[in-house]
Parts: C-alpha cells; structure tokens; sequence
C-alpha cells in the first residue's frame, strides 16, 4: 500500500545553509549574541521572556554526541521549554517503522525535532513528513549547526566575518560543505587544502561559486593557509570512515602545527568543532595555545542553537528575544 503524498506544510526546517538567505543566517547570529550578552550580563541561565515555555523538543541521536545532545537540551531548557531524548533502541524505527509514520507521530507530540543522523537521506525524508520544523544536528553531508557557532566565534575574537579569509585544511568533510555554503552567505573567501581523493564536495563549490562566494581549493595546506584569518580542522577519521595507517599517512602533510598557523595571519584564530585527536590533525602546541578559539567554540553551540530555536518557533517577531529589554 502506498503512503499518501506529503502535506503542503511549511515549517521553519533548518537542513543546509545554503537553504537560508544570507539576511536571516545574519539574523540568528546576533541573535545568539544577543543572547550570550544577556544571560552573561544577569549572571544566570534563564532567558527573562522564557520564549519557549511549553513547548517541547524532540532531540533524535541515531550517532553518540556530546556536544549536541547536550547544547540543544540545556539550550531548551534555558529558553523555558523540556526535552525528549530518543534513541533508534527507544524508537519503533529500530523495529521498523518508517519514518514518514515517525515523523507525523513526533510533529503531534512536540514542537521542534533535532535530528542527528548517519544516513542524509533520513533527515530529508523526516522534513518531508514533518509538520514542525527539523534541525540538521548533523549528517554524514552536512553540518550546519556547526557552522553558526564557528561564525559566532570568529566574530567574538575579530569582528565582521565578511570581507575576511578562512583557511580549511584537512578532510573535505561535512563541516567543510557547511563552510562552503556559509562562505556563499556570510561573504568571506574560503581556501580548502585537502589530500588527493578527499577533496570537498564539488556540488557545494558549484553552488558556492554560483552564489558569488570564493572559494579556492588545493593540495597545498601551506598556500591555504598563507595570510588567513582562521585556521579551521578537523578529524581526519570522520565516523562514517575507516581509519588505517594509509589513511593517516595521506594526512600527515595537513597537520596543523606551528609552522603552519605561522604563515597565516598574525591574529589569525584556529578553529576546530571537536573533538579532536591531538597529535593527528593538530600539534598540543596549536590546539592549547593562544590562537586556539576551540572551546568558545564549543560553548558557543549552546547559544547559536539558542537563536536557531526561537526562529523556528516565535513567529515573525523572533529577533525580539536577542535585544535587552
């Protein structure tokens, strides 16, 4: 028997950047500095509007996070609302249920779902059925979340991220896709220096450069990185990989080191989401020292998640919540 034809739904999905304009990308970054400066400024947790106050979150973790489950559950509950965690043991979709039937159950029972998943193709489907809006928490494509908190930081340390260079240097991995479309949006020229056979997604760079971005791409982790204004890694050992002596040894010339970080801008920041395996993709030297931003970074998962959720779910008035009142 076939599934009846989706809904005409159109709730505030948040899958790719490149799914954004640039101007409501702009949006949820100051407002999530706005945010920062407020619970900062009262020295405690709670937003005081409360924007979500009842609504509910379902957080979907089908790959092990730290960093994710635990920024958008004290995120919610920061903003006044509760959270549902779910696992594939705890759901009928480990005994075979689809997730078109998941998704129309979920969109009945809670507001928002974030979903972090090893299979792309899931995430889209769930948005498909959806009648809430889903949130990217991560695939194997793409990871949009991320990236907000990158531009976050950089900003913190630097000022306006238009205009500036981004150097990535490493796997041409989901982060990267995300840093590509970001680069469309927010204006910066991104350089990606890979090994052969890693290069990054080349549909990305195509929208990229169709939508007026920058971006250069190469071999030569040196010339990447040569005057720019952010270092940015990764794992060379993404979890949908296998990782092997070859492997590593492909790598070892994209190492982040102080060599490296020394032909970039002098008050160039380095950039990694973490976690890291210090001593592969990056030296304890770069990763502990004065240039590293990787736990403002961190943190700051926690407050860009905080924007991306009240503009899903108040409406058009949502930039409210990051001006003092």
């Amino acid at each position: 028997m076939s599934l009846p034809p989706a809904q005409p739904l159109s709730p505030r999905h948040f899958l790719d950047l490149r799914d954004l304009d640039g101007t409501t990308l702009r949006q949820i970054i100051d407002v999530a500095a706005g945010i920062k400066r407020m619970q900062r400024d009262r020295a405690r947790p709670l937003h005081p509007a409360l924007p979500l106050a009842g609504r509910n979150l379902g957080l979907m973790l089908s790959q092990p996070s730290t960093r994710t489950r635990v920024s958008f559950e004290v995120g919610m509950r920061q903003l006044g609302g509760d959270v549902v965690v779910l696992s594939p043991s705890d759901m009928q979709l480990g005994r075979g249920e689809t997730i078109a039937d998941t998704a129309r159950v979920l969109s009945r029972l809670v507001d928002v779902i974030v979903l972090r998943t090893g299979q792309t193709d899931d995430l889209h489907e769930l948005a498909r059925w959806s009648s809430v809006p889903v949130i990217n928490g991560l695939t194997p494509a793409s990871h949009p979340v991320q990236i907000l908190a990158d531009i976050l930081t950089f900003e913190e340390h630097r000022g306006s991220i238009g205009g500036r260079t981004l150097a990535w240097v490493g796997d041409g991995n989901n982060v990267a896709t995300s840093f590509i479309e970001a680069a469309a949006r927010f204006g910066f020229t991104l350089r990606l220096a890979t090994p052969p056979g890693h290069e990054p997604d080349a549909d990305a760079v195509s929208w990229a450069r169709a939508h007026g971005a920058r971006i250069e791409t190469t071999h030569d982790a040196r010339a990447a990185v040569r005057g720019a204004d952010a270092v940015i890694t990764d794992t060379w050992v993404s979890m949908s990989d296998r990782e092997s002596a070859e492997r590593l040894a492909r790598f070892e010339p994209y190492r982040v080191d102080a060599a490296l970080m020394a032909l970039a801008a002098r008050e160039a920041l380095f950039l990694h989401c973490l976690p890291a395996h210090v001593g592969d993709e990056v030296t304890q030297e770069v990763f502990e020292g004065p240039q590293s931003a990787v736990f403002d970074e961190a943190e700051n998962r926690l407050h860009a998640q905080k924007a991306l959720l009240v503009w899903a779910l108040c409406g058009e008035d949502w930039t409210r919540f990051g001006r003092e009142h």
